[in-house]
């Protein structure tokens, strides 16, 4: 019990958003209506995916500095689960849009940025699979993930900040509220945060799961370094 108390959090705090984020009052601002609730689903993704993404760039450069397989190993987990999060943001952004835009893809910079990141982080998955030789393709994915991570945070954070865009945040957005902390009430902030460290929780769960099955996949060569 003792042990597994965060992924009992991870469940409570789930719950928690669900029913809450369903139910309170939330404000009216501008077009997005009802909508907002999904403040507490889609924006609660990306913070995940962000922190996941950062805990596999750590995992990389510390099998650079000290070539162990099982950093290897959890630097794809948490990639794999940060990607699996992304697809998320992507889905449940795409329905917002298509109540606050009129249609769920518009080519809006955020949403090709986002798409853009996303491709980057396949093409990590296909090149493991190319690469037959265990240390190398330890040793490669690791220099790859790096350079993923400084591509990905300017394409999904700066850059659509830089030019039109109809997203939140984006220049010369014109009736449409950029939501932000500034924009959540007090209502919304008791949900919105814990439902930040929910999704957190569970996507690290699912890593652990995945990082178990690795380290039994590749048993016989971790014993053998």
């Amino acid at each position: 019990m003792r042990k597994n108390w965060w992924k009992i959090l991870a469940g409570v705090l789930l719950v928690y958003t669900f029913t809450a984020g369903l139910l309170i009052k939330v404000p009216s601002l501008g077009n997005l209506k009802e909508t907002i609730r999904n403040m507490f689903f889609h924006v609660p993704m990306w913070f995940s995916q962000i922190i996941l993404l950062t805990t596999a760039l750590v995992y990389s450069i510390k099998y650079l500095r000290k070539p162990d397989l099982r950093f290897d190993i959890y630097a794809e987990a948490f990639t794999k689960t940060g990607i699996l999060m992304g697809i998320l943001g992507l889905v449940t952004g795409a329905i917002w849009a298509t109540y606050a835009w009129g249609e769920p893809w518009s080519n809006d910079p955020k949403q090709i940025g986002v798409a853009i990141a996303l491709l980057i982080y396949f093409a990590y998955l296909v090149l493991r699979n190319a690469i037959p030789d265990i240390d190398k393709r330890a040793r490669v994915s690791a220099v790859y993930n790096i350079f993923a991570y400084f591509i990905y945070l300017p394409l999904i954070m700066i850059l659509p900040r830089m030019v039109e865009s109809l997203h939140p945040g984006g220049k010369g957005v014109e009736g449409n509220p950029a939501l932000n902390g500034s924009d959540l009430d007090p209502m919304m902030r008791i949900v919105f945060w814990p439902a930040v460290i929910g999704w957190t929780l569970l996507a690290t769960w699912i890593t652990t799961l995945n990082i178990r099955l690795y380290l039994i996949r590749d048993k016989n060569l971790l014993h053998a370094e």
